[in-house]
């Protein structure tokens, strides 16, 4: 979905897990490990016991008669319901603790809200600004997403920061988290949402405080750039990319290779010629004109591009014959 490239997950951190950039992650991984120790020692405990009594009660006669069987053993039985009762309780406690600390943000933490459609991120910033794929936060400063779906349930999730949270249709999910350096590190979409769901990755870009004012300023710049190459940095940075090839592949949506000036067959079997009118009607009503053989799943952009992020779409469509 975007030029970027987030850092390797492999790069850095332990064998389970990548680096951690969160501090409240710390909670999150220690109980993991405590869980894992557990189910290792309860393993290799059960398997000793059936090796044990494999030896002990083998049969080496064969009119040997078995041992008394005893069909209770209060000690026993209070032995394994309440040992894994205290264990069960202790590792939820944990868990609650951990839970709320990750559901309460901190007061002065910056607010962003965010979108999930198919398939795509969309971020839009304090002061107005509007991304798709590429979360850019300052280092240091506690980030609260503020997240809603445009269609099907999705999740989004940070394994740097080890913090995941549904994002569903008609309601608001939150989370929270705060990076301890900077760099760019991988969003993914962790709920299965469809064809494209393997393409709805995202970059969390994280930068100092200097170079985030100077990315506030040119974020939705490109008033000096020509249009058919502001038109090729929409196409690869507003999530067109996702869903549309410019080589002649088949993706979800048509191909932009050869598009202008070709006829096209809908769904409702008209035929439409693809010119200035129709390309901007699909860019911002996309469901009111479904090309045959694709499914009506592409969002609107209407809100997302402005008047002349959409004339330089058209004229980067005018180019790929």
């Amino acid at each position: 979905m975007n030029t970027l490239k987030a850092e390797s997950l492999m790069s850095k951190g332990s064998f389970w897990f990548p680096e951690l950039l969160f501090s409240s992650g710390v909670q999150t991984d220690r109980l993991f490990y405590f869980i894992f120790i557990c189910s290792c020692l309860m393993f290799v405990g059960i398997i000793f016991v059936v090796f044990y009594f494999l030896k002990k009660y083998k049969k080496t006669q064969s009119n040997q008669v078995a041992e008394l069987q005893l069909t209770h053993h209060h000690l026993l039985e209070l032995s394994w319901t309440i040992i894994p009762l205290i264990l069960v309780l202790f590792v939820f406690g944990w868990g609650f603790k951990g839970f709320l600390t990750l559901s309460v943000a901190p007061s002065d933490a910056m607010e962003i809200h965010v979108v999930a459609k198919k398939w795509l991120w969309q971020f839009e910033y304090p002061n107005g600004n509007k991304t798709i794929g590429e979360l850019v936060v300052p280092v240091h400063k506690p980030i609260k997403l503020i997240m809603t779906s445009e269609d099907v349930i999705h999740s989004f999730y940070l394994p740097n920061f080890r913090v995941k949270r549904d994002v569903v249709p008609n309601r608001y999910t939150r989370l929270w988290f705060e990076s301890k350096r900077v760099g760019n590190f991988q969003i993914f979409c962790t709920e299965f949402c469809g064809d494209g769901h393997s393409d709805m990755l995202g970059v969390l870009r994280v930068l100092d405080d200097k170079a985030y004012v100077a990315w506030e300023k040119e974020v939705n710049s490109g008033a000096d750039m020509p249009l058919d190459q502001l038109g090729e940095k929409v196409y690869t940075t507003k999530g067109c990319i996702t869903c549309h090839s410019i080589d002649g592949s088949v993706k979800t949506g048509p191909t932009w290779k050869g598009l202008f000036g070709s006829v096209h067959k809908l769904t409702n079997g008209q035929s439409v010629s693809v010119e200035e009118n129709y390309i901007r009607e699909s860019i911002t009503a996309p469901q009111a004109k479904v090309v045959a053989g694709f499914q009506p799943v592409m969002p609107t952009y209407s809100g997302v591009l402005n008047d002349r992020e959409i004339v330089a779409v058209i004229e980067y469509i005018k180019k790929l014959k």
